[in-house]
């Protein structure tokens, strides 16, 4: 009796133990321990460590192969060096450094909750991701705009719209979001230190500024640019549908279709593929954009955060879908024939 006593007794100990291992393992962890004010860093699992550290370098390394090839198509085949590829060639830049820089760092932030980078480049992060994002979204207003003036403008468009005239609108779309930006980080960072007293250290989130910037900021970066792009693709739309009718009409009567009526059938082919681009990308914008101006910090906006993020690696697979010119391109760079003399005078529409 005595012994098994004994027995029952060692057993109760190894349990307690155990009990308060795991105790001592489910304590609360900080960001930085040594730091009063230190956020909550959340616990997970290795496992869980690998498996999002593999998929967000693969989602990231997809995304920059990806736009490389639609940079390295449109600068180096001549053909390609059309307003309205120039546009599109710098949204791809735009989603190459997105896939590049933002989306490493959002990725480390979101898999170890905590701010590791400090305050500085936190606040140069929240700069880039801006710059990124609000560049992105002005090209894609530059492409709605493009569009309408060659499908409802035909014959002004090749003199109003130059590869010049886009590359300058270009810039100044760059330089928009770059000043926009900081003013809006600046405004923020006086915001937080005035009134926020609630902030722990270890996170790197921009936080909610004053009612005259949120509304500025509704109508500069939502309100305006949205209702823009819908009301030129409702005309792009009408407009192309009357002249695939008269398109149509001419070929059945066995009348011969001129080439500006074959051209005017290749821009409107364009503006369907461009209006894909353009309704994907206002898709994951117009969810992330509602729930931000909320104010609310949740797992949802997690999720629609990073739908931003991975719409940057689908423009070049709708660019695949719909323009045979790319998957052309793609085949000459992965051949590496683009290293022979004069390719990039190769006519890139024609080719076989």
């Amino acid at each position: 009796m005595k012994g098994q006593k004994e027995e029952q007794n060692k057993l109760l100990t190894g349990e307690d133990s155990l009990m308060a291992y795991e105790t001592e393992d489910q304590e609360t962890q900080y960001c930085f321990p040594d730091i009063n004010s230190s956020c909550v860093k959340e616990q997970r699992s290795i496992q869980e460590y690998i498996i999002m550290y593999v998929f967000f370098s693969l989602l990231s390394a997809w995304t920059v192969f990806l736009n490389l090839l639609v940079i390295i198509s449109i600068s180096h085949f001549k053909k390609l060096h059309t307003p309205t590829n120039m546009i599109i060639l710098s949204l791809a830049m735009a989603d190459l450094f997105t896939g590049l820089t933002v989306m490493p760092v959002e990725a480390i932030k979101l898999i170890e909750t905590c701010w590791y980078f400090g305050e500085k480049f936190c606040d140069i992060f929240m700069i880039i991701v801006g710059l990124f994002g609000s560049t992105s979204f002005s090209n894609i207003v530059l492409i709605s705009v493009d569009r309408y003036l060659a499908v409802c403008h035909p014959l002004i468009y090749p003199h109003k719209f130059t590869r010049s005239k886009a590359l300058i609108s270009i810039c100044v779309c760059w330089l928009f979001a770059l000043i926009y930006n900081l003013g809006f980080l600046l405004t923020g960072k006086y915001f937080q230190s005035s009134e926020r007293t609630d902030m722990c250290y270890g996170k790197c989130n921009l936080v909610i500024i004053s009612s005259s910037w949120a509304f500025t900021d509704l109508f500069v970066s939502f309100l305006l640019p949205c209702t823009l792009i819908l009301i030129l693709y409702l005309r792009i739309f009408y407009v192309a549908q009357q002249q695939v009718k008269v398109i149509n009409s001419l070929m059945k009567g066995g009348k011969c279709v001129k080439e500006g009526l074959v051209k005017r059938k290749s821009e409107n082919k364009a503006a369907f593929t461009l209006g894909i681009v353009v309704t994907v990308y206002l898709l994951c914008f117009i969810p992330y954009y509602i729930l931000s101006v909320t104010g609310v910090c949740s797992a949802t906006m997690t999720y629609l955060l990073w739908t931003l993020y991975v719409n940057c690696g689908l423009n070049p697979l709708i660019y695949a879908l719909f323009y045979r010119w790319f998957k052309i391109s793609v085949k000459h760079i992965l051949t590496l024939k683009i290293l022979q003399p004069a390719s990039s005078l190769l006519d890139i529409f024609t080719d076989k």
